[in-house]
């Protein structure tokens, strides 16, 4: 197979990935997991990734900062190119505009066929091109309806290289640990590539049905390889379920990893299918346990308390250790959290009044961090040391800094787990407390029977 010769990576787009490497990778994120590498085609070679979207800009940035070995190009919103300045910086970056009839107007649709034929150049000059085919992004763990307007540039593309050269989709999800909490895992996995050239002649005599065909092939892909829950009326409850202890015990009784999130999510997967199995082969008996899950699941919000409480020894004595713990390391936490606050606080500032989808919460924290808080409380400070101690004092404030925010992080958890522990042993709440001990207990006892 031919293989094309990409544009070259700038240097200003090389320095700018790593910074963002260093903010996403170092300091959002504990850990990240990438698999199937082995599955993605020899850069040259045109290719679209194809993935489910549940976490809007932290989903196309997690993989940008995987496969950097190739030219990647994204399709954004159109809003977001308005400033001269922007659409300058975004296009360089390799984004490429989309138009919305519903955000921009029917007039302003057609200005999609010039994004459509920079993709399509794009493809056949051997770059990458990432496309999410739900159009936006989810609020659940659930695989949408797909669209076919990444098989309209595929096979568009394919049909300007006379369809000589095989174009690949590779299907690929994203999966976090959690959507909204910095210092959490995410995972991403690329699966089997397929190759269009097979479908090349059909596509010639029966266009749509050939791209609703490998639309199929390509959602079910997708599906398989991620946490899809079907069940969108129980879904807040079988949430809760397998991320709390029921979910930790169903893992390690089949022979999973719950703390390894790779093999949690296999875990899920398999949870999820025998919860859902369970409430199509005994409905009435599903929907007692799904009604107590919710009246368990709001009695610890309620309580401010965590469903791992009821596992562990946590009682006045537990917290008091506890306490001691966060006294002892306090002026650790203090040294940590005085160049890093602005981490924490500047993001909390804004969150609420300009973030109105939820989803946007981890996108919107690591888009403040690498524009403002970083700078502010990193790079600035460097210079300064640098011109006043010396570059090894700067240095070391450069690697001392990610240590500090992990610590103060981490001390913050551990306080809000000491509250919670100081609310599950108290006095005014042992009633409450004991009641819900009792209805967990039952919600388990009663899934085991059904699950067998």
């Amino acid at each position: 197979m031919r293989r094309n010769k990409p544009r070259e990576h700038s240097l200003f787009l090389k320095a700018f990935r790593a910074y963002l490497q260093y903010v996403n990778s170092g300091l959002y994120f504990r850990k990240e997991h990438v698999l199937g590498l082995e599955n993605v085609p020899t850069n040259g070679t045109p290719l679209i990734v194809v993935s489910n979207h549940q976490n809007c800009l932290n989903d196309p940035l997690c993989v940008c900062l995987q496969l950097t070995d190739r030219r990647m190009n994204f399709i954004a919103r159109a809003n977001v190119f308005k400033n001269p300045i922007f659409n300058k910086a975004l296009r360089a970056m390799g984004l490429l505009p989309a138009y919305r009839m519903s955000h921009e107007g029917l007039s302003a649709v057609s200005k999609n066929q010039e994004t459509f034929d920079d993709a399509e150049k794009a493809l056949n000059d051997g770059e990458t091109l990432m496309l999410y085919p739900e159009a936006d992004h989810q609020d659940k763990r659930w695989l949408g309806r797909f669209k076919l307007g990444y098989l309209r540039i595929a096979f568009a593309a394919a049909e300007k290289m006379e369809f000589k050269q095989d174009l690949m989709i590779l299907p690929s999800c994203n999966h976090y640990s959690n959507y909204f909490h910095a210092r959490t895992e995410m995972l991403i996995r690329f699966g089997k590539p397929i190759s269009l050239q097979p479908y090349y002649e059909k596509y010639q005599e029966a266009p749509r049905e050939t791209m609703m065909e490998v639309n199929k092939v390509v959602r079910e892909a997708i599906k398989e390889m991620m946490l899809h829950v079907d069940d969108l009326e129980n879904y807040d409850q079988i949430d809760f379920l397998r991320e709390n202890e029921y979910g930790k015990k169903y893992a390690v009784e089949h022979g999973f990893n719950f703390n390894y999130l790779p093999s949690k999510l296999l875990s899920d997967q398999s949870l999820v299918n025998a919860l859902q199995k369970a409430s199509e082969e005994h409905p009435e008996e599903m929907a007692e346990i799904y009604k107590d899950t919710e009246t368990l699941k709001n009695g610890i919000k309620q309580l401010k308390i965590r469903d791992w409480l009821f596992q562990k020894k946590s009682g006045a004595g537990a917290a008091a250790l506890r306490g001691l713990g966060l006294l002892i390391l306090l002026p650790l936490f203090i040294v940590s959290i005085i160049p890093t606050a602005l981490l924490f606080i500047i993001p909390e500032i804004f969150l609420k009044k300009l973030i109105k989808d939820q989803m946007f919460y981890s996108s919107f924290n690591v888009a403040v961090s690498a524009f403002i808080s970083v700078p502010i409380c990193l790079i600035i400070p460097i210079i300064f040391i640098w011109i006043f101690a010396g570059f090894w004092w700067a240095l070391g404030y450069f690697v001392a800094f990610p240590i500090m925010f992990i610590l103060a992080w981490n001390y913050i958890r551990l306080f809000l787990k000491f509250i919670g522990t100081c609310n599950f042993a108290a006095r005014k709440n042992r009633a409450k407390v004991n009641e819900l001990k009792e209805l967990r207990s039952s919600i388990f006892s009663r899934l085991d029977k059904i699950l067998g």
